[in-house]
């Protein structure tokens, strides 16, 4: 698991304050379940603790852990947009996300510089998870190599 203070620093590299979130109606109590089929862009809002393994690896071996932050993307209202940063070899990695979530299923568009995209993500929401949980793959680019890696994001409490 990612120490808090991992998380608090990633949320500051990301440069997160409460004022730079979009504004809109809470996605409902902490406590109620909502489907997967049921999730829009704006239950993603928020941050996310990330976990990068090898397929065919167990997910207790993280290759990469890190932070995802989601936001309303500002020209496409129906999908999320935010920030990633993680950890790579040799290096922190920090990336712009770009993606949306209809019927359970998550697509997310990683790019390092903004233009071309280094790697697609797909997953879906687990049912038993209240869509606080993604669990995917995923796939780098042809352009920019390297392996697949399964993912699980999981929403930081608190950030509703």
């Amino acid at each position: 698991m990612i120490p808090w203070r991992l998380l608090f620093a990633a949320a500051t590299c990301l440069g997160i304050h409460a004022s730079g979130f979009a504004q809109g109606p809470s996605p409902g109590p902490a406590s109620s379940c909502v489907s997967a089929d049921a999730i829009t862009p704006l239950h993603l809002y928020g941050l996310w603790q990330l976990r990068l393994w090898p397929e065919g690896e167990p997910e207790d071996r993280p290759s990469s852990e890190g932070a995802m932050l989601f936001e309303r993307h500002p020209e496409f209202p129906g999908s999320v947009r935010g920030q990633l940063r993680r950890s790579a070899t040799g290096n922190d990695l920090t990336a712009l996300v770009s993606g949306d979530v209809e019927g359970g299923e998550f697509t997310l568009d990683e790019s390092t510089d903004g233009v071309r995209i280094d790697a697609v993500w797909t997953g879906g929401l687990p049912p038993q998870a209240c869509g606080r949980e993604i669990r995917g793959v995923r796939q780098p680019a042809e352009t920019t190599g390297g392996p697949a890696l399964n993912f699980v994001l999981r929403k930081v409490p608190g950030w509703q």
